[in-house]
């Protein structure tokens, strides 16, 4: 199997979202996108897949060493990213920064504030976010970092809150101390799987932040020009999830799934449509 056909099958198999929206990119730079966002996922299962920190960080190391060394070469997913990077000259820094931030994903201590949570985002989602403009487009100007910047912390805020129950389950806590602090809710809750008052009262207004942080970003993308709004696509899941989890009643650590696998691709693809 070649290495681009490697990086669509694990998007197709573990981030079919983000599948379906890059097959709305010229073909001509599909391969590309699929090895960005196929590194992407790689990096992020780190954290759901090892037991000890310390393994952690070396595989983080390795991804480092394989993007600034040639040892990526024999990696299929590696080798399909270095050619992304020397094609379009993506800076390297940013995926250093990339994997720096990915070693929150190891350790069990909540991030200290919202202002912490904000800068993770910023500094894996609107960093991919970005980086997938770079493919897709020229020059685009302040919208993209601003279209990027929030729209990847409004992706990043729902994810948390859908992955509020394997986080539980794992110990690990995404949820800013801060905001947790000025609502009452303390880690046994979360740790016990309770639903309280207080949860669903901060839960509510990490919403209402996703919300202002969606609404920026889509004004910026509207500004964009057509061939960069691709990069953009998974974020039409965003309205729709923070919708669900509005509705009374809803258990934010059930773990049901609030969207339909085929109501997801539907949404991608009106969106694409639209666009």
């Amino acid at each position: 199997m070649e290495a681009q056909d490697h990086c669509a099958a694990i998007l197709r198999d573990r981030d079919r979202d983000r599948y379906a929206a890059d097959l709305f990119a010229p073909e001509a730079v599909r391969r590309h996108l699929f090895a960005l966002h196929a590194f992407d996922t790689e990096v992020a299962r780190i954290g759901e897949v090892v037991r000890e920190p310390a393994l952690g960080e070396i595989r983080l190391r390795w991804w480092h060493d394989a993007l600034t060394t040639s040892q990526g070469q024999g990696h299929p997913i590696a080798a399909a990213l270095l050619e992304a990077i020397d094609t379009f000259s993506l800076p390297l820094a940013a995926f250093e920064m990339l994997l720096d931030a990915r070693a929150v994903d190891l350790y069990e201590e909540a991030l200290p504030t919202l202002e912490d949570l904000e800068a993770y985002a910023g500094q894996i989602a609107s960093s991919i976010l970005e980086l997938t403009v770079s493919i897709l487009a020229a020059e685009v100007g302040d919208d993209c970092a601003a279209a990027a910047g929030h729209g990847g912390v409004a992706q990043t805020l729902t994810r948390v809150m859908l992955a509020l129950p394997a986080h539980t389950a794992r110990g690990q806590s995404y949820l800013p101390a801060d905001l947790a602090a000025a609502h009452g809710v303390d880690r046994a809750s979360l740790r016990e799987g309770r639903q309280t008052p207080a949860m669903r009262a901060m839960l509510a207004e990490l919403r209402s932040i996703a919300r202002s942080h969606l609404e920026k970003a889509e004004r910026a993308i509207a500004d964009l020009p057509a061939a960069a709004r691709p990069a953009f696509l998974p974020l039409a899941l965003v309205g729709p999830y923070l919708d669900r989890m509005d509705r009374p009643g809803y258990d934010p650590l059930s773990g049901r799934a609030l969207l339909a696998p085929w109501r997801r691709q539907w949404i991608i693809w009106r969106a694409g449509r639209r666009g």
